[in-house]
Order: structure tokens, then sequence, then C-alpha cells
């Protein structure tokens, strides 16, 4: 039991304390347990301590120490011992108070205790101090006799040794060991020869220790000898000790001279190994026998680390004289293990399996110091080799023939540490043993094979399943075997490959996290620790500098060569250069590329790991110094990053993981290297200079997409294509990346450049809008539908879940929409019971019913996502309807098709009438021709069946598209929801959108939708399209022109030819101008006749000029570049009119001339559209030739009368029985070549026919009046009524009609309408005349008229200023300005006075009022 004395029973020591103390000091003495003497000396101890401090009187511990020893006398010499400590601890302290109590207190026990013990355990000064010694020489005598006993040595009488005894003593000691000849008998020999011969005893020790030497692979049988005939392992230290000695003159010589050092024996470093691991001797008993000494040698090797890293800091060093200087390299330190007698040491050591000293050694000399001496690293090869070849056989059977040589141990071997015979034995043995061996093991390649496939073995020992890896008992040691032994062991040995792709299969089965992590550590710290491998790397470094310098396309093979074999062993840092030298110089790229053949599966991957690491640097700028584009360095690195992994089978998952960490941080930058991969890899082009001709082809079926619609064909991208889809889902990033981008690219907008320039913003959100949709046509191409079925979520979560907006939602969903489409049709064509012949009808009728089915939740799932107002003009399905629809579904290219039947015949025809090659070649390659002209004939065939399908479904559609809340709803309402919701969103996204929704506009009207109308539609459209070119990225205003180019070129070929324009316009409802509450029509007076859709697109022309105009003017970069952008785009339908183009044309000059010397850009756009014009001019047109204009004076104006029912007045009864208000208004509206305008409005009262002759007057005196600026912005205003015609008016009335109001009429007939037009000529003429007379009649009504003017001017203003505080909607807004034309062209007095709104749609509305209100106008 454990003596514990609180202070209580010191306090109480007089009355039960001590009794207490004394009671259980005698107990714990008399048990017979090991411990008992220390439990009691540290009862004593702390009783002699309390009597020190003065808590204990000395004659009570003096009393307390005899009844003790009384009791049990054995405790005298516990007592003595603690006295002893107690004599040291207050000697140490210098305390004399404290000194002279434990004087006093000895002093006292000295009388319970034995004198001689006492002289044998105190020190002489207490013993003098106390008077147990009273001599005074007793000092000088103890030292004497020390002397004497321990430094004298004795002298023997050698003349009295006779020869002979020895030389029998070595016979016996050589003879033949067998059983007979046994440790015993030889040690009874032995004496007897000692004393017949009178030999000396350490003699014949060093006799037997000399044979022993010779043969030590006998140490069973001189080991129990030794231990038998000396058994003082001081005394058998000591001889071995004076062996060593001899071999030291010979070392120091050598340090000092050149001398041949004298080597110490093998033999004896063996038997001091084996007198060791016998325990023998002990280590620290011959360890200060050996030389040199520890910090020698800690600094020989601080000193060879301190050369290294002088050699590799002069090899970066640039000399600038004319011949560089080579640094010579350090020589090598001396690597004879013999010189130095520890190394020696330790290498026998090794050999004979002595590891527990090894490690001795370790904590005396830098481990890896031990193990840089190549004897020392191949002794532990050996005996690695032997240890683990059990559990090598066992798993993986053996090498043939190249083991066995070392599997010839001695049996002293054979008692070292246990060889392994599981993976738990080699975890617990052997991975020890390789840590300390580190990087020497190179010096053994066959157990460095061993040891990798053993490793590879107990990860995949079980199945080879990657995704157990890490439940192996030996996962984590592999991985510290790979990270301190197996890489660095690699970068030893010079262009050894066979190795390099041992250490691959083992690296791959672990994740790649893992992997770069080892490899980081590998290029950056591994050669740290180990001259060698600095002077190494710093060689390497040097020659591939060298090599970089002369790579070029014409010597790819040799360098190629070169590198591999450079990279064969250490790759990390030699890629570090070549991808830094690869962002500085770009033209490097392809021949580097291609120069990579020859590298390993490792360094492949090394490489990817280096390409990560370069594109993560946080301290490089990802922009150029502007801040307006990406930097060169990193657009290089996606190019390379993109060719790289193309050609070779790089590993893909580390850089994808990386592009989806930048994404999941909100950095769309790297978004660059998905581009550049998908494009190299998949052959997917994110494309936006398509040609027509290519984008009609987009349009068609796969095959013809494939062979038509790219700028060239996708070669050898089948395997890199499998190896990216791979990538991607094994890593589950195949859906996760498109979502995040899809995330990602309005924050681009809103969050990662909150300060960056505007150009920057727009060519983020274009890559990242490009990479999305390249991203996604990759995967709806490479993944089978079922597997994109199953990865990609339902689009309600894509909608409402991750928040992914409807253009981006549909493009992702549309191919499980088809799948699921026909899986249905199939479905249901089965249980049809004709379903072997079913009819064109039948047919379409399943599809449509499929359809239903398929997409009806799709329309529940979109109805959420706006207000239940926007459904009051537009229904869900209709929405559904146009996002899951391509231009594929609408429209089928047949000239394309045409083109490439066509051109693969020609083909075709060629190869036959070749005469290059064989006949059998041509024939073959002929047949594979006309086999792709009927496959593409064959798709054609059912590209038409399937636009049929589409067309039917939209015809049982269409009437529930378009919703009529009341008979006051406004026409415009429906169109803005469908232009907001649809067109515009849509028409930006790709090129093929925005034909697809020019092409869905057409198609709605040709169906005779009902409640749409087409010429409202494009009315608002073209009237202001200052807000979308403003708000475009540079793509998107690319995509934006391509829209407006395919409705030009409907409205254009609808201009062209009436028969056209009757075909496919006169008679239907998109072209209606009376509606009623009824939403129908019943003649044709309902609709607009030719000639004044003629008017109506001469208008627009005026209105996309005037646009582009003030955003060329606006000296903002976007809006000039994206005006540039769309006028090159609609370059073949606009402009078409002469004063247009020269309109244009002088922006155009204006803008190159002011951008010249600033924006580079810009000039070089604008130069390039400024040609392309000018190549047009020939084709240019007037305005008589573009519509109907006055025969006296071309550009005056024409007269045309439009009818409008403006709702009041006279009540008309309807087809239903009822009536609708009804009022006939007669408008006159001119159109204008020249800068002023007019408006002559007749009436039926005397009031409108004075108010023709007051316009007449201010036409006339406008036309005398100079004009200085015609396209002054305020002038253009101001005279905008003169190119405002009759189709103007007419829009303006229609944009905010409703069903019972503002109806627009005109003729029935085109002739009727071309004599109301004459009619109206010959009025005008006629006015003229009598203005003439009345101006020679009274000159000075002209000076009066004309301040009246000012003043009606004037008053006009500020009514328009006062009005501008209004906030009313879009639709409020417009339809009042039709109400007061109305009103202020019918005279009517009671209405409200005319004022003009300044709406988004207003005509005179200034651009700065309209950025205060719309602050994303840049």
């Amino acid at each position: 039991m454990a003596l514990d004395f609180g202070d209580e029973t010191w306090k109480k020591w007089d009355s039960a304390g001590r009794s207490d103390f004394i009671g259980a000091v005698k107990s714990v003495l008399s048990e017979e347990s090991d411990d008992r003497l220390e439990k009691a000396g540290k009862a004593i101890w702390e009783l002699v301590m309390r009597g020190l401090d003065g808590t204990l009187r000395r004659e009570s511990i003096s009393s307390t120490i005899g009844e003790i020893l009384a009791s049990n006398p054995a405790a005298a010499g516990v007592i003595t011992d603690v006295l002893n400590v107690v004599d040291i601890e207050t000697a140490c302290e210098g305390d004399s108070a404290k000194r002279d109590k434990f004087y006093a207190i000895t002093r006292d026990a000295e009388q319970h205790l034995n004198e001689k013990l006492m002289k044998e355990r105190l020190e002489i000064e207490t013993l003098q101090e106390v008077g147990t010694v009273k001599n005074k020489s007793f000092y000088t005598r103890f030292i004497k006799v020390k002397t004497k006993l321990y430094y004298k040595q004795r002298k023997f009488n050698l003349l009295r040794e006779e020869s002979e005894g020895y030389a029998k003593l070595i016979t016996e000691l050589g003879q033949e060991i067998s059983d007979e000849v046994t440790p015993e008998i030889i040690l009874e020999v032995i004496k007897s020869l000692i004393g017949c011969f009178n030999l000396d005893p350490n003699r014949v020790l060093d006799i037997i220790l000399e044979s022993f030497e010779c043969r030590p692979q006998h140490d069973e049988f001189f080991i129990p000898l030794i231990c038998s005939y000396m058994g003082d392992r001081k005394i058998l230290s000591e001889v071995l000790g004076y062996k060593f000695t001899l071999y030291h003159s010979g070392l120091g010589e050598t340090e000092k001279s050149d001398s041949e050092p004298v080597y110490t024996p093998t033999s004896l470093y063996t038997v001091t190994a084996l007198m060791l691991k016998h325990d023998v001797v002990s280590l620290d008993d011959i360890y200060g026998w050996l030389l040199p000494e520890d910090k020698q040698i800690t600094s020989a090797w601080e000193k060879e680390m301190a050369d290294a890293k002088e050699y590799v800091r002069k090899l970066n060093i640039i000399s600038t004289k004319d011949k560089e200087e080579t640094p010579e390299e350090p020589e090598p330190p001396c690597r004879k293990v013999n010189v130095n007698q520890k190394f020696g040491l330790c290498e026998a050591l090794c050999r004979v399996g002595a590891w527990s000293h090894v490690q001795k050694l370790f904590d005396r000399i830098p481990e890896t110091c031990l193990m840089s001496q190549p004897s020392v690293a191949l002794a532990l090869c050996e005996l690695l080799n032997i240890l683990v070849d059990p559990v090598y056989r066992k798993n993986l059977g053996s090498l043939s023939g190249v083991v066995k040589q070392s599997l010839k141990i001695s049996k002293s071997i054979q008692k070292s540490p246990a060889p392994a015979q599981t993976f738990a034995d080699m975890k617990e043995v052997i991975i020890p043993m390789l840590l300390s061996l580190g990087p020497s093991l190179h010096l053994d390649p066959v157990l460095l094979c061993k040891i990798i496939r053993l490793s590879k073995a107990s990860l995949s020992n079980s199945g080879g399943k990657k995704e157990n890896v890490q439940n192996k008992i030996m996962y984590f040691d592999v991985i510290t075997l790979l990270d301190e032994v197996l890489l660095p062991s690699l970068s030893y040995m010079e262009a050894n490959c066979s190795i390099a792709e041992e250490i691959w299969s083992l690296l791959k089965l672990l994740p790649y996290q893992q992997r770069y992590c080892l490899y980081v550590r590998w290029k950056n710290e591994s050669h740290s620790k180990h001259p060698t491998l600095m002077i190494k790397r710093g060689d390497a470094l040097k020659k591939i500098k060298n090599i970089m310098k002369r790579v070029s396309k014409e010597n790819v093979k040799p360098v190629g060569r070169s590198i591999g074999k450079l990279t064969h062993s250490s790759p990390g840092f030699l890629f570090d250069y070549v991808v830094t030298q690869i962002q500085v110089y770009d033209n490097l790229i392809i021949p580097v590329v291609d120069s990579l053949k020859y590298l390993t599966s490792l360094s492949y991957d090394v490489l990817g790991c280096c390409l990560v690491e370069a594109l993560s640097q946080a301290d490089k700028k990802r922009f150029k110094h502007d801040g307006t584009s990406i930097s060169l360095w990193l657009q290089s690195l996606a190019s390379f990053c993109g060719a790289v992994f193309k050609k070779y089978p790089i590993d893909l998952a580390g850089l994808l993981q990386y592009v989806a960490n930048q994404l999941l941080a909100q950095k769309s930058l790297d978004l660059l290297i998905v581009k550049e991969i998908v494009h190299k890899m998949a052959g997917v082009e994110a494309a936006e200079e398509l040609t027509s001709d290519q984008l009609e082809a987009m349009c068609g079926g796969e095959l013809l997409r494939g062979e038509a619609g790219n700028y060239g064909q996708a070669k050898n991208t089948k395997k890199s294509s499998t190896r990216l889809k791979e990538s991607l889902t094994e890593q589950n990033l195949a859906v996760a990346l498109c979502l995040l981008m899809a995330q990602q690219r309005y924050c681009v907008v809103y969050k990662e450049t909150e300060q960056s320039h505007l150009k920057l913003v727009g060519k983020l959100f274009d890559q990242c809008q490009d990479t999305l949709v390249q991203y996604g046509t990759f995967l709806a191409a490479s993944l089978t539908i079922e597997e994109y079925n199953s990865r990609l979520p339902p689009i309600s979560n894509l909608l409402s879940k991750y928040y992914i907006h409807s253009d981006v939602a549909f493009f992702l969903a549309r191919p499980m929409f088809n799948h699921a489409i026909n899986n249905k049709v199939d479905n249901l064509r089965r249980a049809h019971p004709n379903s072997k012949s079913l009819t064109v009808a039948e047919k379409h009728e399943l599809y449509i019913e499929a359809c239903e089915i398929v997409l009806n939740p799709v329309v529940e799932s979109v109805r959420p996502l706006h207000p239940p107002k926007v459904w009051e003009d537009i229904s869900p399905n209709f929405i559904v309807t146009f996002w899951s629809l391509t231009s594929y579904d609408l429209y089928v290219p047949v000239d394309a098709y045409q083109r490439e039947v066509d051109k693969m015949k020609q083909i075709a025809q060629q190869q036959a009438d070749s005469k290059e090659g064989s006949s059998g070649k041509n024939k073959r390659e002929q047949d594979k021709t006309l086999a792709l002209v009927e496959r593409l004939q064959d798709e054609w065939k059912k590209h038409n069946e399937h636009v049929d399908k589409i067309m039917a479904r939209l015809k049982k559609e269409k009437d529930t598209w378009f919703l009529s809340r009341s008979a006051k709803s406004a026409k415009n309402e429906t169109i803005t929801q469908f232009l907001q919701l649809c067109v515009f969103p849509r028409c930006t996204f790709t090129a093929p959108d925005a034909l697809y929704c020019a092409k869905f506009v057409e198609v709605i009207h040709s169906l005779k939708t009902t409640n749409f109308t087409t010429l409202l539609c494009y009315d608002r459209i073209f009237c202001d399209i200052t807000y979308m070119v403003t708000s475009c990225t540079e793509n998107e205003a690319n995509r934006l022109g391509r829209f407006l180019c395919a409705m030009l070129e409907t409205v254009t070929r609808w201009h062209k030819n009436r028969e056209t324009y009757d075909d496919e316009c006169a008679n239907f409802p998109g072209f209606v101008t009376k509606f009623k509450v009824s939403n129908q029509f019943s003649d044709a007076n309902d609709h607009v006749g030719y000639e004044n859709y003629r008017h109506v697109c001469h208008k627009w022309h005026y209105k996309i000029t005037k646009a582009l105009v003030v955003c060329l003017d606006s000296k903002d970069y976007v809006q000039i570049r994206n005006s540039l952008i769309i006028l090159i785009k609609i370059l073949p339908f606009f402009p078409v009119l002469v004063k247009l183009y020269h309109i244009i044309d002088a922006r155009i000059e204006k803008v190159r001339n002011e951008e010249k010397d600033k924006r580079q850009d810009l000039y070089i756009l604008a130069t390039s559209y400024s040609g392309q014009l000018k190549a047009r001019s020939s084709k240019m047109i007037h305005e008589k030739d573009f519509h109907l204009v006055s025969e006296k004076r071309a550009g005056e104006g024409v007269a045309t009368k439009v009818e409008v029912n403006t709702g009041e007045g006279s009540k008309k009864p309807e087809a239903n029985g009822t009536t609708s208000d009804t009022k006939k208004v007669i408008i006159t509206v001119s159109s204008h070549s020249g800068s002023k305008s007019s408006r002559k409005v007749e009436t039926t009262t005397s009031q409108r026919k004075d108010d023709g002759e007051r316009r007449t007057k201010e036409r006339r005196d406008q036309r005398e009046s100079p004009s200085t600026n015609k396209w002054d912005r305020e002038k253009y205003d101001e005279g905008s009524s003169r190119y405002r015609d009759n189709a103007d008016g007419e829009m303006s009335s229609l944009s905010n009609s409703s069903p019972s109001a503002s109806r627009l009429s005109q003729e029935p007939d085109p002739d009727a309408k071309r004599r109301k037009t004459e009619s109206s000529a010959k009025r005008s003429e006629a006015d003229d005349k009598a203005d003439k007379k009345e101006k020679s009649k009274a000159k000075s009504s002209r000076d009066e008229d004309k301040d009246a003017r000012k003043e009606r001017k004037t008053n006009r203003k500020r009514q328009e200023r006062t009005d501008e505080g209004a906030t009313t909607s879009e639709t409020t807004k417009r339809r009042k300005d039709d109400e007061r034309s109305s009103k202020a062209q019918n005279g009517d007095q009671d209405r409200p006075r005319f004022s003009r709104e300044r709406s988004p749609y207003s005509r005179e509305r200034s651009y700065d009022e309209r950025d205060k209100q719309y602050p994303f106008h840049c």
C-alpha cells in the first residue's frame, strides 16, 4: 500500500501522528513486495524534511528512526540512503541553516545506525562534520587507495608465458564446430591451457575475440563462450574499445593529410554488432571508443547541406560575362564507412539485424546523415528483403530468380525481428524501417518494386475497389511511404520509367486530393533534407531551361525525348517551369503539347496537379492593367489545358473540381478553362460568328448540324469526349457544374463585378453564358438520354429549388421533354387498336395527347413563377410551348438540306472519277458518301413529318394562348407579356434561339392566333430599340442583331410583293385594326392595306435609324459598340433608303474620327461597317420607290386617309345583335424625305377647315426657313411629324386600343385606297395655290402667325414639363397620347388639353430623363 501522510499527521505528531507513522512504516517493511523499501524510503525522507523545515523536533525524528530500526534492522540501508539524498539536496541549495539542522539530525541518528554503513554511503565531508570520521588525513588516504585500485596496472611476468600455450589455444578455437564441440568443453580446455602454460587471461580473451572475428557466422558458439569466460561487460567493452583505438591514428591523419587511411576491419564491426545484438556489451560502453565525435559528423553534414544550397543558388545566377561560368559541383564527402567507425558499426548492426541498436544510433546522429551512406542503406535493404519476403510470397508470389541472392543469410539474422507474415506485421515491423531508410531505397530497385507492389496489394487485395481504399489497414501508412520514401526515391533514379509506372499503379488507387498533396510536397519539400537531391534538382532545372529555349515545331521529337527523360524522375518542378513559360509565351503551346508524348502516366498526373496549382495562384492578377479584359497568362493557360487534356490521358477530376469551387465562391473567370476543355475534348464550340448558311443548318437535324452547321469537323474527339464525360460523372460534377454556371450568370452582374468596368462585366457575362450553352450542349450529346434524365433535376426543381431562370431551365430540360414525349407516343401507339395502320391525322392526335400528358406538370410548375395578373393576358400553356420548342420544331431548312445533298453527290461523283489511289478504295469512299446522302434525305423526310406534328399541335393550342380579360383589355398588354417573358429573354440566349424567336412570331401570325396582333408586335419591337441595344452585352448584341435581321427579313418580304402580302397578311387577324368585344372581324375594312403597310415599314425604318443614331451619338462605349454590331447584323435589310443611308454613314464617319486615337476596337468596328455599308450603296432606293408619295413633291408628303373608330359617336350593330360605339375620323398623314414634316387633318366642320389652312401656312413657313442641322435632336423631334405618317398615327392608336375603342379602318380594296390618296393629293395642291395667293395679299399676317406659333409651342412645352411628374403605367400613357391626338384632330373643345407623356415609347422623350428612370442604362 502507498504511504500518504497528510498535514493532520504532522500537526498531531505528539498525540497520534507519531504512532501512526511508525505503524505505517513497520507495516510496509513487513510486506513482501518489491517496492516496499522504496515506499519506506519516501516516508522517512518526508520525516527528515519535516525536521529540516522545523515542523518536528530532531529528538522526535531520532527516536522514531530508532523504533523503526528496532522492529526491522534491514531498514538501516534505506535510512542511510535517505540521509545521503537529503545531504546532496541541502548541499545543492546552499542553505547553511538547513545544513546545520541536517548535521544535527544525522548526528542523533548515528547512535541507531552502523558506523561502517554510514562510512560507505555518506560523503566524506559530511562524515567529518558529523564526527564519524575524526582523522583529517582520511581523504588523502582515500585518494591513494582509489588510484592504486583503478589506475595502476598489475605487471605480469611475460617471460613465464609459453607461446605453445597460445598456439594450442588458437588450435582449439579454430577447430571445426560440431555438436561434440560445445562452449562448455572449450571453456574447460581454455582454463587448462591458462593454468598449464601460465597464460594471461586478458590476452586469452583477445585471442578468443580474434577467433570470433575470423568466423563471425559461428556466433552461436562464440557468444556463449565469451559470456562464460568473461562475465564482466565493462572489461569486454574495454577490450573491444582498445581494438578500435588501434585505428584512431589513421583517422586523425586522414583529416590532416592526403595519406591513405587505415581502415577499421569489417570483422571487428561485425563482432561488436553481434555482441551488442546478444547484449554481451552495451552500446553506451562501446560508443565512447568510436571516432569521429558526433559534433564533427553533424558539422560535416551541415556543411554538405550548405554546399548543395550554394551550388543551386549559383545555378540560378544570370551571368553578364561573355562566357557563362558553370559552378563547380561540390565534391561529396568521404562516403567510405570504414573511415567513420560509427557508420561502420551502424552498417554491421543492420547486417546482423540489430534494429533496436540502430534506432539508438539515430538518437545520436542525424537519421538522414546515417542513411545517406550507401553501404549503410544497402545493409538495411538486405535486412528488409529478408523481412518482407514471406508476406510478398504470400500475396504476390515471387520475382522469379531475382530475390534468391538476398535470401542467402547467416543464422544470426534469423534471430533479428521476425519476418512479416501479414500486412499487420508489415505495418509494425517493415514500415518503421522503410521510413528510416527514406529515399536511399533507390539503391535497391528490386526491393523498391516489391514495396510498391505490396503497398498496392494492401489497398486492393479484397476486390480492388477504389471506393473502399480508405478502409484498408495500411491506407495512411502507404500515403506516408509515398511521401517520404517512394517518390523521393524515384527522384534519385535516372530516367527509370518502369519504376515510375509501378508507382503510378499504386497512386491511381488514391483519390486525386491525396495524390495532389503528395505531388506538391514531392516537388517543394522532399529535396530540402537531402543535399544530393538538391544538386539533382538544380541540374535538372538548368537542363529544362536550355530545352525550353530551343523548343519549336521543327524539333518536337528530340525535344520531347529530352523532356521525357528529365520528367521520369522529378516531373513536378520541371512542369512548373514549363507552365510558367507558356503563360508568358503563348506561341509555345502547340510545340510543347506535341513534345509531351513521351511522358509516363505519373508525369501526366503531376502535370494536371501543376496546372491546377498555377491556376489557383492568388498573387497573380487575373485582369489586365486597364481592368477591362482577362489577363493573357490565364488565357494562355486555359488554351494549354484544353490542348493537353485532349491529347493525353490526364485525370480531369482535380481541374473540374477547382472550377466548381471557384463558381461556389462566385468567381467566374476560370470558366474560360471549361470552355476550352469542352471545345477541344468534345468538339463543341461556343461559336457566335456563324454564317447565315450555318445558322440555317443549325435548324436541321443532328446529321445536318454535324455536316453543315459547324465550322469544321471535330476530329478524334470520341475518346477525349468519353474521358471528359466519365470524369464528370465519377465526380458527380456533370449537373453541378451546369447549375453553378446558370446561377453564376447573375452573380457576375450583381456580386462578382460590382466595382469592375462595364466592358469587363459584359465579357464575363458572355463567357458564362457561352460556356453554359456549350457545356449543356455537350451533356445532351454525350450522355445517354437515360443518364441525362436520371442526373438532371426535374424542371420544377430547377425553377423553384435551384432558382434557375426559365431560359436556362428549359434549355436544359428540352432533351428530357422530347424523350418523354416520344416514349409516351410509343406507348399510346402500342395501346391503340389500329397501331399498325394509323393515319397521319391519328398520329398527330397521339402526338398532341402525349404532349399534353408530358407538359401539363410543367405548366403547373411555371404558374407560380409570375403573378396571377400575368396569366390574365397570356396562358402558362403558351409559355411552356414557346420555351419547349426549338427551330427544329418550327422550320425545315430545305435549302440547307438541298445544298448538303448536292454537295455530297458532287463529292461522290469526284470520288468515282478520281484516278488517285486504288479503285477499291475510291469505291468504298463513294459508297460511304452515298450512304451519307441517303441518311440526309431520310433525316429530311423525318424532319418534315416532325414539323407537321408540331404544327398540328400548335393549331390545336393557339386559341388558348392569349386571353381577353374584358372588353377594355388593351392589346398591348398581351404583346408586352409576350415580349417580356418570351421573346426578349430567348432572342439573346443563343444565335439559333434568335432565329427561333423571329420564326415563332411568324408562325403565330400564320396560324391566325386569336387575340394576337402581329402588326403591334412588330411595332413594339422596332419603334424603340434603344433600351435593348443599351442593355446588351457584346454577344447579346450579336444575337439581338440576328433577331432583328430575321424580323426585318419577314417585314421586307411582305413589303416587296403585294401578292405575298395578300397571301400572308391581308386577311389575317394579326393585321386587323378594328377590335370588338367578340374579338372577331367581319369585313376587309378591318385590316391594314398593302400601301398603308408600306407606310408602316417606312416608319419602322425611321424609328430604327433614330434609335441607332442616338446610341452612336451617346459617347458611351457600350451603346456605340452594340449599335455597330447590330448595324452589321441587319445590313442585308437596313438601311435601304438613300436618306437613311447618308444619315448613318455620316454618323459612322463621325464615330471613326472620334475613336481613331482613343478606343481602337470601336474604330475598327466602325471602319468594318463603313466598308460594308458603302459596298451596298448601289442597292439603296428612294422613298418614292419604297412607298407611295406625292407626285408633286417627293418627300413633302402623301395624304392617306385612315378610318379610325374612337369608340364614341354613332353605334353600329354587331353580328350578335349588340351595338358598339364607333366614330370615324379621316386622318391625313404625310410621309416625307426632308427634315421637316406636316400633318393635315380634314374634318367636316369649319374648325377643321381653319385648322387645315393654319397647318398649311405653318408648313409653308417651315419650308421657307433655313435648316442648320437636319439631325439635331431637338429639330429631329420637332419635325418628326413629317415622317410620322399616317402609319405612325395608326400604330399609336392601335397600340393603345381596346376591344371597344380605337378601331383602325381602311379601304376595302387597293383601288379604293389609291383613289382616296389621289384625291387627297389634289386637295393638297389646291391648298398650296391658295396659300400663295394669300401670301401675296397679306405678308404681315405671316409674321403674326409665326408669333402665334411660337407662343403655342412655348405653351405646349410648358404643359409637357407639367405632365412629366405623372406616374402612370406605360399602357395608360400611350392611350392618353392617342386620345389627345384624336381630340386635337377632331377639334373637340370639351376634351382635355393635349399633354404628351414621356413614356419609354414617347417620340420626344429626352434621354437624360430616361437615364433617371432606368438606372440600368449605361
